[in-house]
């Protein structure tokens, strides 16, 4: 191969290069916004599963904190904690949890908590269960997840904060102990940082919000 050959194979090649780089530039412009649009109404239909939009007049998704506390929420980052107010006044908000000591992995939760400290509900954002055990706690394999809906730490009492075959309240899934009871006490959690920081966590940057 002699160098104007090789010079025209370079100059091909190059040019194959800018091609592709532009259509990939082209498409990640004009799919971009689309993308964020569709990421945007997948989160907000979560939220809405645990606060009804009829229970808030406010943007869930622009009325977000930025929180931080490894401990009790099973992650070294920080968290959007997202609130519904009605007429200014705070209704209920959602926590992102993670229960890291799942059977396989962290549970990835979504953990809503009403003004007054009851549970509006919690939903399982993402796990690696065994499939047919541990997957029962997804909302479309079974109800188990809606045991949560209206708790309390005061009911069941904080002593009872635990799966049945550990002389708790919550019932724990068939073949399936260690899943139910990972969950149980990240929801548990979530609720203990709820009540140490619920002023905190319903104010507005007005008067002088900061995650914790």
């Amino acid at each position: 191969m002699n160098l104007r050959t090789i010079g025209i194979t370079g100059t091909i090649l190059f040019l194959f290069a800018i091609a592709g780089t532009a259509l990939v530039a082209f498409t990640y412009e004009n799919t971009r916004d689309r993308i964020a649009a569709n990421e945007r109404a997948t989160l907000l239909r979560k939220l809405h599963a645990l606060i009804e939009p009829r229970r808030h007049d406010n943007d869930l998704l622009e009325d977000a904190l930025l929180v931080s506390n490894p401990e009790l929420f099973g992650t070294s980052d920080p968290v959007a904690v997202y609130r519904a107010r009605l007429d200014s006044r705070p209704v209920a908000l959602v926590v992102p949890a993670v229960a890291p000591d799942g059977y396989n992995g962290r549970i990835r939760l979504l953990v809503g908590i009403n003004y007054d400290g009851k549970l509006a509900g919690v939903r399982v954002v993402s796990h690696h269960e065994t499939p047919g055990l541990g997957d029962a706690i997804e909302e479309e394999r079974s109800d188990w997840i809606f045991g949560f809906n209206g708790k309390s730490l005061a009911d069941p009492a904080s002593t009872r904060w635990k799966v049945k075959k550990d002389g708790g309240y919550f019932d724990q899934l068939t073949g399936a102990t260690i899943t139910p009871r990972a969950i149980t006490r990240a929801v548990r959690k979530s609720l203990l940082y709820y009540r140490g920081h619920r002023d905190m966590l319903f104010a507005t940057p007005e008067n002088g919000a900061v995650g914790q």
